[in-house]
């Protein structure tokens, strides 16, 4: 499923028992720069390679950051 979340919805979801997991898809040097608490850092030509590793349940929900939409 793709679709889009509002910041307020994403704050209230990082609080809630079950929280989804962020994931931003930014160059680890933008990453280091600023990301949001406790996001995890999946560069595009490395999400083949971590995603398993970073997240193994293919069940959770996930949210992704990236510098487009594309």
């Amino acid at each position: 499923m793709e679709s889009t979340i509002s910041t307020e919805d994403l704050k209230a979801r990082l609080y809630q028992k079950d929280p989804v997991t962020v994931v931003e898809t930014l160059a680890p040097e933008r990453y280091r720069e600023a990301h949001l608490p406790g996001a995890l850092n999946i560069p595009p030509e490395q999400i083949k390679e971590l995603a398993p590793q970073l997240l193994p349940n293919k069940d959770a929900e996930i949210v992704t950051y990236c510098a487009s939409t594309h």
